[in-house]
């Protein structure tokens, strides 16, 4: 699901040859040559994406709705951001835009290059598409390797965004050496089978999603989550495991985002044991240096 803690790119004209980027929470930006941008360091992703189109000259602005670090996808939804910002620059150029599918596909090979491998797409095919979908990984597809279930609505976004509650921990995350020990645990066979019960329940989860059954989402979500402390017990700090024992206890269902160690925590469940959940966390943040609910909703935009 995408929320509405967007993600704004803003180009401006800059230096002949030169790329200079700038980012919120970040304390210093990047300037270099357009020719030999680095594509290491924080703004990677973003030298790359003008690397691919050929540009120069431009300044890179980006504004987070976000907490920075808080594994919600941040520099996924930047890439995706600064693709749609290059397409429109691209059209004045004369070049065809790049469509939701192609920036998706574009944007997931250049993380995959950058980041050495074993990127998924999910977090560019939330920025790009928004909404509720369930996605389908079909690899094997060359020419379609995912599958968008769309899962609602407008109303079935707004009947989800009253059941759902985003708590921020105070602590950042680093998700690259995380999932990369997940990916050598999978591949030896350690995590094997745990890796395809998850996937079971979240096939479940989904379909109770999409019958608004809001008690089986938190059901399921708790299946999950009770998996995901097998297999990947490292996602797990003491700050989010609380939160996350917090809305079990009170009939909800929750999950650290991304790779975990810090950032997101989300929960799902019926109105009447959300709005509970919500005192439950408020007094619990209250405590930790940083933390904070994250009022926020489901967005079915996308990138535009």
């Amino acid at each position: 699901m995408a929320l509405n803690l967007r993600t704004t790119v803003t180009l401006s004209p800059y230096k002949k040859d030169r790329i200079k980027i700038a980012s919120e929470g970040f304390p210093r930006g990047e300037e270099a040559d357009a020719r030999d941008a680095p594509l290491t360091g924080p703004f990677a992703l973003i030298f790359a994406a003008i690397r691919y189109v050929g540009l120069h000259g431009v300044e890179v602005n980006i504004h987070s709705e976000a907490p920075v670090k808080s594994a919600m996808g941040g520099s996924s939804t930047a890439l995706v951001a600064t693709l749609k910002a290059l397409s429109k620059v691209m059209v004045h150029l004369g070049q065809k835009p790049l469509v939701k599918g192609q920036i998706l596909h574009l944007a997931y090979h250049l993380e995959d290059a950058i980041s050495g491998g074993g990127c998924g797409m999910q977090d560019q095919a939330a920025a790009a598409y928004g909404g509720i979908n369930q996605w389908v990984w079909q690899y094997s597809h060359r020419a379609m390797p995912f599958q968008r279930v769309k899962i609602g609505e407008r109303e079935q976004m707004k009947a989800l965004s009253s059941r759902l509650l985003v708590a921020y921990s105070g602590k950042t995350h680093a998700s690259l050496r995380i999932n990369h020990k997940w990916l050598k645990d999978f591949l030896s066979g350690k995590t094997t089978e745990g890796w395809i019960k998850a996937n079971e329940v979240v096939h479940r989860f989904a379909r109770s999603l999409q019958d608004s059954d809001w008690a089986g989402c938190a059901k399921w979500l708790r299946q999950e989550m009770a998996i995901r402390r097998q297999i990947t017990p490292e996602a797990l700090i003491p700050e989010t495991s609380l939160l996350i024992d917090q809305a079990e206890q009170v009939g909800c269902g929750a999950r650290f985002a991304g790779a975990g160690a810090g950032g997101v925590v989300w929960a799902i469940g019926p109105k009447e044991r959300i709005n509970k959940l919500r005192k439950v966390w408020t007094q619990t943040l209250a405590g930790i240096k940083s933390a904070k609910l994250l009022e926020c909703r489901v967005d079915g935009r996308g990138v535009s």
